[in-house]
């Protein structure tokens, strides 16, 4: 799904009779999202009932090969955004 599907799919969802328009739309989509990312970088965790949870996770530095030359290459240590889903979510899959 796209942005632009997805901002159609919540027009169209949308039961409060109130009929914003898909710039509306897709500025409180924006912000939510902004919001999650602030939470997570603050919190290092956040949570959505029945959806699941975002949470920062650290990955240990590694060696891996550059698939061209074959050449050994060292990965440094980083940190990444892990999801969890919710047992409802991960059961209707």
């Amino acid at each position: 799904m796209t942005k632009g599907e997805l901002v159609a799919a919540v027009q169209k969802g949308c039961d409060c009779g109130c009929d914003l328009s898909k710039k509306a739309i897709e500025g409180i989509i924006d912000c939510t999202l902004e919001n999650i990312a602030k939470a997570v970088k603050k919190d290092k965790r956040f949570s959505y009932p029945g959806f699941g949870t975002f949470t920062v996770r650290k990955r240990k530095a590694r060696t891996g090969r550059n698939p061209q030359t074959g050449a050994k290459l060292k990965i440094k240590a980083s940190k990444t955004v892990g999801f969890r889903p919710a047992p409802g979510l991960k059961g209707s899959l």
